[in-house]
């Protein structure tokens, strides 16, 4: 008898527990996260996801990483098809444009008009450029994720060699094409060019920002007439080749090729994305290395990129969509974008990220830095239309590549660029 009556207490002991262990996962909302953050990125964005889980028990987000972002955007679109998309993905504005014309995504804006606590306030702390690049047709419909701009990463040790000051980068163009020409040289005395001032890589944001360096634009503001094929678009393109040709301070290089260059101290200068330092310094630098705006010449405006993050609708379960604005809400707010922007030198979100004592501290120990984060008051965004994302890759095969080979004169290819995003508006617009 003794040992039945255990038996029960113990059967009924397993059912409690059980029941128990339902209760409490029928209370946590999961969410699922799809992005492309590989590396060192992909390492501080699982620190904050965990981070998050952890301080929000009735919430669970699984982030994915689906590789690329082409593969995130060729997994998005056939998500979208069969109705199995995740709750949040990050996802570029061309993206987006096409998402919100099919209606799948809920606009931010309606998850802060019904957030008691994400007021006008929380809106002002942000940078504009990263509200304004988010609103499609007067709606804020996404967020800003993981955005970045251009800087110019400088070896201080070769201006200190060469009698030159290591904390004064050069600050427009024309002082750098001056600095580059000192710092191109034939250090081992074999007769032979083994130094170079710079290494252009074939990128259309390059192209883009030298452009509005310029003063010229990218589009008409109602993103229907291409304006780059301008005497500003002229200027950019004859800015590179003139580097390459005329002066030979600098050389292509392809895909990683120029930041291996800078970090073996073949070239004083390379201009990238901010993020590039996260992963310059998981490699290693020898050197004493500088980060600093690019230098300007009209204008300081400058191009912002990386993506945004959208939220899916979710009609069968209206908590998921709720809780993906949580985790969104929480992962912009100025602790984790100061800790994300430290880890990942992605650009914060908000202005009070900039009171945080690493990044305060990170400008004291190299005040040149502090230009870079400048750059967010002079910033823009690139045009808000699918037919952009295929026409930067166009930028690069058919113009950059061909007018910096010699193949193309700068107003020929930039000619044949516009007719071709004219031609695939007027399409969308039949």
């Amino acid at each position: 008898m003794k040992k039945i009556a255990l038996l029960i207490i113990l059967i009924s002991l397993i059912i409690l527990g059980c029941g128990k262990k339902e209760t409490v996962n029928s209370d946590v909302t999961e969410i699922l996260f799809w992005q492309a953050m590989g590396g060192p990125l992909g390492d501080a964005l699982a620190e904050l996801v965990n981070k998050f889980n952890d301080t929000h028990p009735n919430i669970h987000v699984t982030s994915v990483n689906m590789g690329n972002y082409t593969a995130l955007s060729q997994k998005l679109m056939a998500s979208i098809q069969t109705g199995n998309q995740p709750d949040v993905a990050q996802a570029y504005e061309a993206w987006i444009a096409n998402m919100l014309e099919g209606d799948v995504i809920v606009p931010i804006e309606e998850f802060i008009n019904d957030d008691p606590n994400f007021g006008q306030e929380e809106i002002n702390d942000i940078y504009p450029v990263f509200i304004n690049s988010n609103k499609m047709d007067g709606k804020l419909v996404s967020f800003p994720f993981n955005k970045s701009v251009m800087v110019q990463y400088y070896n201080k040790d070769m201006l200190f060699q060469n009698d030159m000051d290591p904390d004064r980068p050069p600050k427009t163009w024309e002082e750098f094409r001056d600095y580059c020409k000192i710092l191109t040289q034939d250090t081992d005395g074999d007769s032979r060019l083994d130094q170079f001032g710079t290494t252009i890589k074939i990128n259309a944001w390059h192209f883009e920002n030298l452009l509005l360096q310029a003063g010229g634009k990218i589009m008409s503001e109602d993103n229907k007439t291409p304006l780059f094929n301008s005497k500003e678009g002229v200027q950019a393109l004859n800015f590179l080749t003139d580097i390459l040709t005329k002066d030979k301070t600098g050389y292509l290089s392809p895909g990683y090729e120029g930041q291996k260059d800078f970090t073996a101290q073949k070239v004083a200068f390379y201009q990238d994305s901010s993020v590039s330092m996260a992963f310059m310094l998981r490699t290693g630098i020898t050197f004493n290395m500088g980060i600093s705006a690019v230098p300007v010449n009209k204008t300081k405006q400058n191009l912002i990129s990386g993506t945004n993050v959208v939220i899916f609708k979710n009609e069968e379960d209206k908590k998921k969509e709720k809780a993906a604005w949580e985790f969104v809400k929480w992962f912009t707010d100025t602790e984790q974008t100061a800790r994300w922007s430290e880890l990942t030198y992605y650009m914060p979100v908000r202005k009070s990220a900039m009171e945080v004592d690493a990044l305060k501290d990170r400008i004291a120990g190299n005040p040149e830095i502090a230009s870079v984060y400048d750059q967010l008051n002079y910033a823009t965004f690139e045009p808000q239309i699918s037919e952009w994302f295929e026409t930067r890759k166009y930028l690069e095969e058919h113009v950059i590549e061909k007018v910096v080979r010699g193949m193309l004169t700068p107003e020929k290819a930039l000619e044949n660029a516009a007719e071709m995003i004219e031609k695939k508006i007027a399409k969308r617009e039949e």
